[in-house]
């Protein structure tokens, strides 16, 4: 898939400041994903999502137009329509991909798109879980729950590089990635 990567990282990653650091350096936009929820009052259409109804959404499904999908366990669906990939991949434009995954998702366009360079960030799971404890009032259960998830895939091998973002190292981080990128963007 032509100029388009995937990135992962946990809760507490810095998934989020890398993507931020590496747009301020080369010409990426991210893959928008569609939603089948409402859009909150600080949201608008396209930013940071595409807003739809859930029936448009099982819409998109049976009419097999989405390149990957979950539900959470809310009932809300999230996923990229095929025609938003197409965006990067049919264009001329330039512009490099950053499409955004929780871990299932990266491990479903990893399966379907084995070409696509799938970037993991992580941290030490101490400072994971530091940056978790300081940013969000969270329940114990929660914290305890999203820590569990991480280390349930990190190991998975679903991912064509490792980016450890170390504390106080986010600069290097955003360059190892930058250069990933370079090394892999289609002229």
């Amino acid at each position: 898939m032509k100029n388009v990567f995937v990135i992962h990282g946990p809760s507490g990653s810095g998934q989020d400041s890398i993507i931020e650091g590496v747009a301020k350096l080369l010409p990426i936009e991210r893959v928008i994903t569609t939603v089948s929820r409402e859009m909150r009052s600080f949201e608008s259409q396209g930013h940071p999502y595409y807003f739809i109804t859930k029936e448009a959404f099982e819409d998109l499904l049976r009419a097999d137009a989405l390149a990957e999908y979950v539900q959470k366990y809310t009932g809300i669906y999230y996923g990229v329509t095929k025609a938003e990939l197409a965006r990067f991949t049919e264009s001329n434009s330039g512009k490099i991909g950053i499409w955004k995954v929780d871990a299932e998702g990266a491990a479903t366009i990893k399966a379907r798109y084995p070409e696509v360079t799938v970037i993991l960030i992580t941290a030490p799971l101490e400072v994971i879980e530091e940056r978790i404890r300081n940013r969000e009032t969270l329940p114990e259960a929660e914290i305890q729950s999203r820590l569990d998830h991480i280390k349930e895939w990190l190991p998975k091998s679903i991912y064509d590089y490792k980016i450890e973002n170390e504390e106080g190292k986010l600069d290097e981080a955003i360059a190892r990635v930058k250069t990933i990128i370079d090394s892999r963007v289609e002229k």
